[in-house]
């Protein structure tokens, strides 16, 4: 079957990493409203994602360094300062806004390589796109694009009312 889609033994590895990621991304995010790290589904996606980063990093299908590589650094960079917000209250206030968006957007980053790769190889025989500059990429990629955008003001929204409806330290002491 990997002969079929042209993916060697390494690459499948790294997309089962990859989809144990989202898996666990997708289910922080249904249980919790959020992914954090702190949260059983959010330590997965956590580690799993940075596994997905780390091994795309040795894939070379497509020749030398290339944009999935850069992605594959941002994502790292995106996971660290998440992290940093997260467990070390990193950026003050607005510290939960970056945890949570920024864990967010790593979940979106899975989307990018997932449907480029998906897509150039499925269906057998008649892929979808021709290869990663395919504009016909861009609907599917632009669909998950409109859809974190969405998410992401959905967080924002949620985490502002989460932080006016908490007592303030202090209030009603007489």
């Amino acid at each position: 079957m990997l002969e079929l889609l042209n993916v060697t033994a390494f690459g499948a590895v790294h997309t089962a990493i990859a989809i144990i990621g989202v898996i666990a991304g997708f289910t922080a995010l249904f249980t919790h409203r959020e992914i954090r790290i702190t949260t059983r589904a959010g330590a997965i996606f956590f580690w799993f994602t940075i596994g997905a980063a780390i091994t795309g990093l040795f894939i070379f299908r497509r020749g030398g360094f290339g944009a999935p590589h850069v992605l594959s650094v941002l994502t790292l960079v995106v996971l660290a300062l998440g992290w940093l917000a997260e467990r070390r209250r990193g950026f003050g206030r607005l510290s939960t806004y970056v945890a949570v968006l920024f864990n967010l957007t790593a979940l979106f980053f899975h989307f990018i390589p997932a449907f480029v790769e998906s897509l150039t190889r499925l269906p057998l025989g008649a892929p979808y796109a021709a290869g990663p500059e395919d504009p016909r990429l861009f609907g599917p990629i632009g669909a998950a694009f409109v859809a974190y955008l969405i998410g992401a003001i959905w967080q924002t929204l949620r985490v502002r009312g989460a932080a006016r409806r908490a007592p303030t330290p202090g209030a009603g002491l007489a």
